[in-house]
């Protein structure tokens, strides 16, 4: 009981952290100044045009296939089998089981190798591309190793040496409903569950903030139409309004959202 005890503190530790960490780092993406029209072109003239941009952005890295088909394969297979891993360890949270969970988890096991054949690939990629490695810093590798050994550990508790399950969820519904439970004394578990705890403690101080950040990137969330319009950023609307007038031949006012 005390070794459940002291993994639901740290679990809810590093919950409070990456919450409050995640949103603090999004209000203040959200306060940053955008005082240019920069979009990358081509790029949409409407609102209905950037939200189709940046839908393809997210579900399918449009920017990143353009730029390297090898990246964006790794990539693509890493971050699509993180997402259906995830949701299907929502199984040990949930009671009855939601239908859609129950469904996906034979694609759930396929998808934790995905997620480990991405990760392998972008890390050899990163050692082996010179302008890739030139411009890695000592964290990029760590992240790497961090993300491949918590796949890793997953997999081998799938296919090497499984845990007793029924423990596992009835420790997992007990951190939902404050009701601690045992922890199982699985040496695998306790490290791939301690893997899990250091990457919520540390995810709001990584690069992994490029999630939220993606949705506030100016060169992806702003229409191509600064002939029409003269950007005002937020901030400035006041200043603008002390300065003389604009010569003739400028537009007038409206801000960018």
């Amino acid at each position: 009981m005390v070794l459940g005890s002291v993994f639901a503190v740290l679990f809810y530790l590093g919950a409070i952290i990456l919450i409050a960490g995640v949103s603090s780092r999004v209000m203040r993406y959200a306060r940053t100044p955008a005082p240019l029209v920069i979009p990358t072109t081509p790029a949409p003239l409407t609102r209905a045009g950037v939200g189709a941009r940046m839908c393809r952005e997210v579900v399918f890295f449009e920017s990143l296939f353009k730029g390297s088909k090898w990246s964006w394969l790794f990539g693509w297979l890493f971050h699509f089998g993180m997402l259906i891993a995830l949701a299907r360890h929502l199984r040990y949270f949930t009671e009855p089981v939601w239908w859609w969970v129950t469904l996906i988890q034979w694609v759930g096991v396929y998808a934790g190798i995905a997620m480990f054949a991405g990760l392998a690939g972008l890390w050899v990629r990163r050692m082996l591309v010179d302008r890739i490695r030139y411009i890695s810093a000592p964290s990029d590798h760590l992240m790497l190793a961090l993300l491949l050994a918590i796949a890793g550990s997953g997999l081998m508790m799938k296919y090497v040496h499984h845990t007793d399950i029924v423990s596992l969820k009835a420790f997992a519904l007990g951190l939902v409903t404050l009701d601690w439970q045992p922890l199982p004394a699985d040496g695998l578990l306790l490290v791939h569950l301690s893997l899990v705890i250091v990457l919520m403690l540390i995810f709001p101080f990584s690069k992994l903030l490029h999630a939220p950040g993606v949705f506030f990137s100016p060169t992806r969330n702003m229409r191509d139409n600064p002939r029409e319009y003269r950007h005002v950023a937020p901030w400035a609307q006041n200043l603008s309004q002390t300065r003389p007038e604009w010569p003739l031949g400028r537009q007038s006012d409206h801000g960018e959202g």
